[in-house]
């Protein structure tokens, strides 16, 4: 079988992360112990997640014209992401300042940069949608954008994964194009039952305790993760949602018991970019 062809419409951000005993409560310095720098974003992670996982990947966002687009670039070229489509726009890349305690948790603020330039999408754009055999979206870009990328992936018989993180109030021309998707418990409840219906497949991230699948037709899965040692659960759901675009041709249980794979090694590695390769997923249902 022929590796499915993904392209992904999200963001690129640069990853500054903090490490701590604990997170801060509001108004409270608490002293770290470490920091690092690395590339991230929801539509990055999951396009190297994808890749990794053994799908064809197309990339499209927007980095800035600073010093840190150049890195984030590579970072995608380096786990064979195609970035012939990536932007580049004035002023700075996306940065997400990061704080980790010694549990795992984490704390995330999102800044947008270049991110935001992403309005709409290009014919180039639209027309790798197309060609594509699935397409995946997250909601740190423009929602015009995501928008208009859906309804192009619709129109042309490309099937849309969406992960509506950050949660957000998605109008019906977004819903109406969505095939799959993928929420944690919290975006769940704050969408709403009356949402999640409306789509076919509904993919619901439980963290240690794995995700379930609402199919069609009265479909229920559920699948648990392998034991592992957390270190960082930074980008676990990003490396779940992109295992589950690589792997969906693949059967919703078998795509559901991967994603669980790869979600949990994945906090087995500090930092955002911390998604298993397809061998690896491969070892940990093997071991299960």
């Amino acid at each position: 079988m022929s590796a499915p062809r993904i392209t992904v419409l999200g963001s690129i951000n640069m990853d500054l992360v903090t490490t701590a005993p604990r997170l801060p409560a509001p108004g409270e310095t608490v002293l770290g112990h470490g920091f690092s720098t690395g590339p991230g974003g929801k539509g990055s992670n999951q396009a190297i997640a994808a890749a990794r996982a053994g799908a064809e990947v197309r990339f499209l966002g927007a980095v800035g014209d600073d010093a840190f687009a150049p890195e984030l670039r590579a970072a995608l070229v380096g786990a064979g992401v195609d970035t012939s489509l990536l932007r580049e726009a004035e002023g700075p890349s996306g940065v997400a300042v990061i704080s980790v305690d010694d549990s795992g948790e984490n704390s995330i603020v999102v800044v947008s940069g270049a991110n935001a330039a992403l309005r709409e999408p290009t014919d180039a754009e639209l027309g790798a949608i197309a060609d594509a055999d699935l397409l995946l979206s997250q909601l740190e870009l423009p929602l015009a954008a995501v928008t208009a990328g859906a309804r192009h992936a619709r129109a042309n018989g490309t099937t849309v994964i969406l992960n509506p993180s950050p949660a957000a109030q998605l109008p019906d021309e977004l819903m109406a194009c969505v095939d799959v998707l993928v929420v944690n418990e919290t975006e769940a409840a704050q969408l709403g039952a009356a949402t999640l219906a409306r789509v076919p497949d509904v993919v619901t991230t439980l963290g240690a305790r794995g995700a379930t699948l609402r199919g069609a037709g009265g479909l229920r899965l559920r699948s648990e993760p392998p034991a592992v040692e957390v270190v960082d659960t930074t980008g676990a759901g990003d490396a779940f949602a992109g295992t589950l675009a690589a792997s969906w041709h693949l059967g919703r249980k078998v795509a559901l018991a991967r994603a669980c794979a790869a979600g949990a090694l994945a906090t087995t590695r500090a930092g955002a970019g911390s998604a298993p390769t397809r061998a690896e997923v491969d070892a940990a249902l093997g071991r299960q």
